[in-house]
Order: C-alpha cells, then structure tokens, then sequence
C-alpha cells in the first residue's frame, strides 16, 4: 500500500520535470545580466607577464583543449577554470570548445589519462578566487565577467583584436 501511495505521489512531479528536460533539451541557454538586459561578456583575464595581448578565437580553443600548452615564451600556461555549474565554464566550454559539459570533461580526462598532457585545468570556486590565483601563477588563464575583471591585477587579453563589450566579441 506504501509503495503505491509514493508512486502515485510522484508521478505528478516526475512528470514535470520529464516535460521540463524535454523542453529545454538541445537549446542553447543565454544568460542575461541583470544591468541594462544585455548578455555580460566574459573576458580572458592572464597574468600579468603572459607575453601576449592578443589571441585569436582559434589559439583561444587550442589553450582551452591543452592542444598548446606554452606561451610564446616557453612559459607553461595554467588554465584556471571554473567549477562545472559556473556561468563562465558553460560559456567557454560551449562557445569556444563547442562542447558539452560532458564531453569537456571527457577531453580532459582523457588527455591527462594518456599523458597528453602534465596537468589538467584546476578548479577555481569563485570569479575572485580565479582573479587571485591568475596574478600569483605565472603563465595563469582565467574567465570571469568583463565587470568583475577591471582594476583586479591581471591582464585582459583581446580576442581577435577585440576587447570584451566591442561589437563583435565572441565570448559571452
């Protein structure tokens, strides 16, 4: 008698988030920042002697897969990223990687797994915590909102010669 007073409980709610899934399945989410209703650029913030002001989106994919894993200088880069529920994370990993969440993380573990590579991304549980450890870790990447990144002691890198909130930024 139990089990059949959950199971009818349930249904009701099992059946709204089924429908909710399927609604949303395959469509991209856009966040919205609340200032002015438009989409929030991210910038990509590097320490401060990260001998490159500029990336094109390519390199950036390319840094972002640990398919180059130097600066020009010979300096190793560190790819501070964060945490899997973060706006900034979905974003890049969706945008520049045109990936999933899923098939990100596969990439990576996959590239650590056959020794592709010395180190996967590290994990960063806060754009402040990401703006600290960009500009203590020499040869540091990072994303955060283009807002949160002004005056913070890192570097903005420009994307194809353009810099967050220009018409044609590709990073939101």
């Amino acid at each position: 008698m139990r089990r059949l007073f959950l199971r009818t409980a349930m249904k009701p709610l099992a059946i709204f988030w089924l429908a909710t899934l399927l609604l949303t399945a395959g469509r991209p989410v856009r966040i919205v920042a609340q200032a002015g209703g438009a989409a929030q650029d991210l910038a990509v913030v590097v320490h401060p002697d990260v001998p490159v002001d500029n990336l094109t989106y390519a390199e950036l994919r390319r840094l972002l897969l640990g398919d180059r894993e130097f600066w020009a200088s010979g300096l190793r880069v560190t790819l501070l990223i964060r945490a899997p529920i973060a706006r900034e994370r979905d974003a890049v990993v969706r945008d520049a990687c045109q990936m999933t969440e899923a098939q990100f993380r596969q990439h990576w573990i996959g590239k650590v797994f056959r020794a592709d590579t010395a180190n996967g991304p590290k994990i960063v549980y806060s754009a402040e915590m990401a703006l600290d450890q960009v500009t203590r870790t020499p040869g540091a990447m990072t994303f955060v909102a283009a807002s949160a990144a002004a005056g913070k002691g890192g570097k903005i890198l420009k994307i194809d010669g353009k810099l967050p909130g220009q018409a044609g930024y590709k990073i939101h």
